[in-house]
């Protein structure tokens, strides 16, 4: 190849040079350049190495098409981020490396793989690779998966997300969709253009034509400043739209611009009542013999690199082509001092006008021949042509322009769940059925006249703007008769997915061992599975697919699109949530008391939550020891702030809480509290909680803190999903709230000390019963409930007026022995009390009836989860089921986790239950331990051998409470 940098022309600011680097060579270039133009410039003519054969490649494409030339981009030659050469703009200081090769593009070791070729067909890696075993082979080929490999270094970029919403979203700014987002601001909407080019006006800046009386590009650039200029209008460029989701939902990748390259890119969710896709249209490949080989590119891309990046890919042109469009590139080519060696029109009739300019122009036409074969080494330097009389001739050229038509681009229209049909006229898949508030319009509905593209993007602005429905698209036939084509018949590798080293005899074997399904195609032989996801490969290959099993394209199908539209850095759907932001640690209102005290966090549901409060030479059990010991003999202080906390307001409030509890809580007075559970669809126990009635059509509902988020949500979902007709609103207030729990012997006396309005005498203020009044002065809610089985108060405070109430408390309790209780010594009295914990003592399967609530359930009303219940499976006597535990050595808690079964049981005997919860009492002087045992309540008494990894236990099947069985300080 001998490309050529044009004197003048094309949209680069020569004022600006830039030097980059590429595989460790420094090269020159502009501003306005993508590394793709400034290669081709520089005269580097192989870029790449396909995966499989490591055959050299050059650049086929100008855009988001090119299967060739990925590399990796960063700084000072380590591995970054993979892109396509075509899409990275260029910056002073670029390094860019080639990827899949070793040590270099040029000479690439792996070269040998094609002396392999005839052995690594389609699927040959389901046929070998199997003996001995896969898995000796396994490390090796993982190895040699995948294009680049990924940094090692933090990401230095800083990534954003943003969240709109408009009117009409506009993808794609060519005429069309120029057209169309003008259309739409004048008729007053909110409306976002979204252009994955720098600049609008797609193929209008590089082509020479006119539209509305105005030079292509003078007329883009006009509407581009009244768009700019009208204050309902959000431009983007340098933004792909990457996925069309449900509800007119789209993910947009906004890029940096080369003047700061490593800003980070942003990525915009956009909810749009409208949607107009004026996505354009790709350019297809031919395919014959040594299609892949460097100087062989797209018409298009050529035209392109001319036109935009004043690059003249080579001195000498031979244009391959069976359509008009490519007639488009000999006046530029010739004008920027080039040659046409020779057209192939793969057509036997060839338009007159066509044939009248190539006569002007003194250029070779050769209709109804083909192009058999190409030569070369590594770069193309001559054609083979067979014209249609069979006789053959090789013609001098360094540069293969080829054309066989043009795809509608259909990726999002098809994310959308839109139904696409093969049009015979076109020769493609256009859009047939929208499944949304969407139309396409211009090149992307197959309108390929420029005219006709601008007034149809002017009527589809217009339309959505207004809400309209959508235009019937015409109907055309699907009759392909016999069609042309789809490959040159001669010897060689002709290849259709140039990444993946996929060819005509990859297609041929497939469709010979019947995977003739699109989608066995695809998987069989890695057609379109390459980072251009089938951009410039689907189509041939089903065309071709369809000859070789006697069946229309129409009837062949096409595979799914599936986001994204183009690779994305992770980075950019990551954003800030990286490091602590991954999942942002939430601190409870007291936290800098706790930091200072000792306290050692651990996250439990997302919240840094004490899990003991260890004093010098202490161990994470000895603090757990002296704390639950502090609780049962004096007080404890507790911080459960992150308690799921939900205000259910309305009329309607008691009769959605029925339904939302498998107990009941409209009976529930006013001042008074109950513990509930939460069933799932399937009766299993979702969340549990203690909710209080503040009023008749008022309640507060109490989660545990994982759960908060979680339920919220679930109630919301019922009401508006299910029962929209009740008047109930729910608010999430947990974080509006801080608690802290008095619990222990002497609670009461250090609640009075620290100043109380509240009559807190049993009579008065009874076990689940609630009151509102004033603690050390700060108005409070107090709740009698306890989570340990010992006389508790459980007061809420503005959240922050928390860690206020927490040292007044402290300092009251210090004379009666107080002190604060971590989540270890917190989660021991409760399994001394046999409370159950959800997500601790059960599971994805565990019901309301295995823990013991079938006298509780409400019996003639519904409520979630109740029909599951009565299935014969949830009645089942020997479902697991919530016991308590005694081992035979009661100074040995037994471990969490171990299994239990039947003493004398063979050793394969299936499990009889497993161990939930464990500890050792100091208050008890024993260990105590919960389980669930099949048919547990019916074996109270019954011995079980307990299985564990240092030997075999026995333990006996109890009742789940051991402490103050009769509530008796409970209820003090």
């Amino acid at each position: 190849m001998m490309p050529v940098r044009l004197p003048s022309g094309g949209e680069i600011n020569r004022d600006r040079p830039l030097r980059f680097r590429f595989d460790g060579r420094s090269y020159g270039g502009f501003a306005g350049d993508t590394l793709a133009s400034a290669l081709l410039a520089n005269g580097v003519g192989v870029v790449g190495r396909s995966f499989k054969l490591h055959r050299p490649r050059g650049l086929l494409a100008a855009g988001v098409e090119e299967p060739n030339a990925i590399v990796s981009v960063g700084r000072g030659g380590g591995a970054g981020v993979s892109l396509r050469a075509t899409e990275v703009e260029l910056f002073d200081g670029l390094e860019a490396h080639t990827v899949n090769c070793w040590p270099s593009a040029r000479f690439d070791v792996a070269a040998i793989n094609g002396l392999a070729a005839p052995f690594l067909a389609a699927g040959f890696y389901y046929k070998t690779f199997m003996w001995p075993h896969w898995r000796l082979f396994e490390p090796a080929i993982r190895r040699a998966a995948g294009l680049g490999r990924p940094a090692q270094e933090p990401d230095p970029a800083r990534h954003d997300e943003r969240h709109v919403h408009c009117e009409v979203l506009v993808v794609g700014a060519g005429a069309a969709g120029l057209a169309a987002a003008r259309a739409g601001a004048r008729a007053g909407a909110r409306v976002i253009l979204a252009e994955q080019f720098p600049r609008l006006g797609g193929a209008l800046g590089w082509r020479d034509a006119r539209i509305e009386g105005s030079p292509g590009r003078g007329w883009a650039d006009a509407v581009a400043v009244n768009l700019a200029e009208t204050p309902n209008v959000r431009v983007l460029t340098r933004t792909t739209a990457v996925g069309y989701f449900d509800h007119n939902a789209l993910a947009l990748v906004e890029r940096p611009g080369p003047e700061a390259p490593l800003s980070g890119m942003r990525l915009w969710r956009v909810r749009a009542a409208q949607v107009v896709l004026a996505t354009g249209a790709l350019e297809r490949p031919l395919v014959f013999p040594d299609n892949d080989r460097p100087g062989v590119m797209l018409a298009s891309a050529i035209r392109r690199y001319l036109g935009e990046f004043a690059v003249r890919a080579g001195a000498r042109l031979v244009v391959f082509t069976r359509d008009d469009d490519a007639y488009e590139l000999m006046a530029p080519w010739l004008a920027a001092g080039g040659q046409v060696a020779m057209v192939v029109d793969a057509r036997t009739a060839v338009p007159m006008d066509r044939i009248a300019a190539l006569r002007n122009l003194g250029v070779q036409l050769r209709s109804g021949a083909s192009v058999t074969r190409t030569r070369g080494t590594p770069t193309l330097s001559a054609v083979e042509v067979r014209s249609q009389d069979g006789r053959s001739e090789t013609v001098k050229a360094d540069v293969l322009a080829m054309s066989g038509g043009w795809n509608p681009t259909l990726d999002l229209f098809r994310h959308s769940g839109g139904r696409a049909v093969w049009d015979a006229r076109l020769e493609a898949f256009r859009p047939d059925i929208s499944a949304q508030a969407e139309r396409s319009c211009g090149a992307a509905a197959g309108i390929f006249d420029l005219a006709a593209a601008a007034a149809d993007g002017e009527a589809a602005g217009r339309e959505a703007a207004s809400g309209a429905t959508r235009r019937p698209r015409p109907v055309v036939s699907t009759d392909e008769g016999s069609g042309p084509s789809w490959r040159v018949d001669a010897p060689g590798k002709a290849f259709v997915d140039f990444q993946n080293d996929v060819t005509t005899d990859d297609i041929a074997l497939a469709a010979r061992e019947n995977f003739a399904s699109v989608e066995h195609l695809k998987r069989y032989t890695t057609l379109g599975m390459a980072v251009d996801q089938g951009k410039t490969s689907n189509v041939n290959g089903l065309a071709i697919l369809g000859e070789l099993t006697g069946r229309r394209i129409s009837q062949v199908g096409a595979t799914s699109n599936r986001f994204p539209y183009t690779p994305v850095d992770l980075g950019a759907f990551a954003g800030i949530a990286r490091g602590e932001l991954f999942r942002p640690r939430r601190r409870m209102p007291a936290h800098a008391w706790h930091e200072a005290n000792g306290a050692v966090f651990e996250e439990y549901g997302g919240w840094m939550r004490p899990s003991s409060y260890r004093r010098s030479g202490e161990s994470a059990g000895d603090a757990e020891q002296r704390e639950a010991l502090a609780v049962r003999r004096a007080a404890g202080l507790f911080e459960g702030s992150p308690l799921g906390k939900i205000d259910v307001v309305g009329p309607d409030a008691a009769q959605f809480l029925d339904l939302i509890y498998a107990n009941t809580m409209s009976t529930l007075k006013v001042g008074r509290a109950r513990y509930g559970l939460m069933l799932n669809d399937h009766g299993v126990i979702l969340d549990d909680g203690v909710t209080a009635r503040l009023a008749e059509d008022r309640f507060l509902v109490g989660t545990t803190g994982a759960g908060a988020d979680r339920i919220a949500e679930w109630l919301e979902e019922w009401l508006q999903c299910e029962w929209p007709h009740l008047r109930v609103l729910t608010v999430p207030v947990t974080t509006a709230w801080g608690v802290v729990t008095v619990s222990g012997p002497r609670a009461r006396e250090i609640l009075q000390g620290a100043g109380v309005d509240l009559d807190l005498a049993a009579g008065a203020f009874p076990h689940m019963a609630f009151r509102e009044g004033r603690v050390a002065n700060i108005p409070a809610r107090v709740f009698r409930v306890s989570y340990t089985g010992d006389l508790s108060f459980e007061i809420n405070v503005a959240a922050d007026r928390t860690e206020a109430l927490w040292g007044r408390l402290i300092k009251s309790g210090a004379p009666f022995g107080l002190e604060p209780v971590g989540l270890d010594a917190w989660m021991l009295l409760r399994t001394e009390k046999g409370y159950l914990h959800v997500g601790g003592d059960t599971d994805g399967t565990t019901n309301a009836l295995d823990v013991g609530w079938g006298h509780i359930l409400k019996r003639k009303s519904d409520f979630i989860g109740r029909r599951s219940l009565i299935r014969p499976e949830d009645q089942r006597g020997d479902r697991l089921q919530f016991v308590g535990l005694e081992p035979d050595d009661p100074a040995r808690p037994l471990p969490v986790g171990a299994h239990l079964r039947t003493p004398g049981g063979a050793m394969n005997a299936p499990s009889e239950g497993f161990v939930t919860s464990s500890g050792f009492s100091p208050y008890l002087a024993r260990a105590v331990s919960l389980g669930m045992v099949r048919g547990g309540r019916t074996r109270i008494g019954e011995r079980l051998q307990v299985i564990t990894d240092q030997g075999t236990r026995h333990t006996t099947v109890a009742t789940p409470c051991v402490f103050d069985p009769a509530g008796t300080r409970l209820n003090d």
